[in-house]
């Protein structure tokens, strides 16, 4: 495997109680660096609270449970996505994902229309996503499912999203935006919340078939989203890390959770994610109180664990309410 950094002892020390809410780990239908038994004993032994398990094509709410009797030092907690393979928009997998005990419902990501629509180009040098291959192989066998459709052309929210927000505030799960198209976003966003969903995460809002504007984001971010910042889309490339960095400082901290997004074989040690990050941050000048809410209290937050003593007084008084 490549040479990668090291997290200094500062940064491990700054995510310490921090849950990685995007990883992607094994098994899986890709080959993945770690599986998710000994990540949950890596991310113990370096402070770690604990990580969402989150597949583009498979439901993870049991496996984690599996995860979390195995290895109860960090807690593994489940999700789902809705592409293809999982029905799409399909409220019978989501009730039954809540059941069972997911934390997380993406909305399409692979098989959004935004994703299979989108022209843009990956930066030069930057690393493919792993998927690619994967639905280039489905597509080449006849596989290839239709675009799972969230916004209608005229703008509306489809009638079968309005019920998965629905079963996704009866369970109290959190909704990510997967890879949807900036507009789509901002209309899912008003949807989910007055559907009574409670968190809702703009994903890796950088990413190259995101883009979403920083104008954008700071609406998203005064209408209660939280807009997630993870590491592999700089790290990989497909963003300058200039722009990742003031997006951040420009949408506001507060509003911003950290993730890794991590589990490829090419790149850095998921249970280093957060803490590489935390020394980017570092040296670009942000605040050590500014970096543990975005790695700690807002992750904290967003799965439901208790607040930490040092948290935000937003979450410490969330938690009493």
């Amino acid at each position: 495997m490549a040479d990668h950094p090291q997290p200094s002892d500062r940064a491990r020390e700054l995510v310490r109680g921090a849950y990685d809410v995007h990883i992607h780990v094994a098994p899986d239908v890709m080959r993945r660096r770690i599986d998710d038994v000994t990540l949950a004993e890596r991310f113990a032994a370096v402070g770690l609270a604990g990580f969402v398990l989150k597949s583009h094509y498979a439901p993870t709410a049991e496996r984690a449970a599996v995860v979390r009797r195995a290895a109860p030092g960090a807690s593994a907690l489940g999700a789902i996505t809705l592409n293809a393979s999982v029905g799409g928009l399909n409220p019978v997998a989501v009730e039954i994902a809540g059941r069972g005990g997911a934390k997380f419902v993406w909305l399409p990501t692979v098989d959004s229309a935004n994703q299979r629509q989108c022209q843009a180009a990956e930066p030069e040098g930057a690393t493919p996503p792993m998927w690619a291959k994967l639905q280039d192989d489905l597509r080449a066998d006849g596989m290839a499912a239709e675009p799972v459709e969230v916004v209608a052309p005229d703008g509306t929210v489809v009638e079968a999203a309005r019920q998965v927000f629905r079963l996704i505030a009866r369970h109290g799960m959190v909704l990510a935006t997967g890879h949807l198209h900036a507009d789509e976003i901002s209309a899912v966003v008003d949807a989910a919340a007055y559907e009574g969903v409670e968190r809702i995460v703009v994903t890796h809002p950088e990413f190259t078939s995101q883009r979403v504007a920083v104008e954008r984001q700071q609406q998203l971010a005064a209408r209660g989203a939280l807009l997630e910042r993870c590491f592999t889309t700089p790290y990989t490339g497909k963003v300058e890390w200039d722009v990742w960095f003031r997006a951040v400082g420009e949408a506001g901290p507060e509003h911003s959770v950290i993730s890794s997004d991590l589990g490829q074989p090419f790149n850095p040690p998921v249970e280093d994610g957060l803490a590489l990050c935390a020394d980017r941050l570092l040296a670009e000048g942000f605040g050590e109180a500014e970096i543990r809410t975005m790695t700690v209290h807002n992750s904290r937050w967003l799965v439901g664990a208790e607040p930490l003593p040092d948290a935000p007084a937003r979450h410490r008084e969330a938690s009493t309410a």
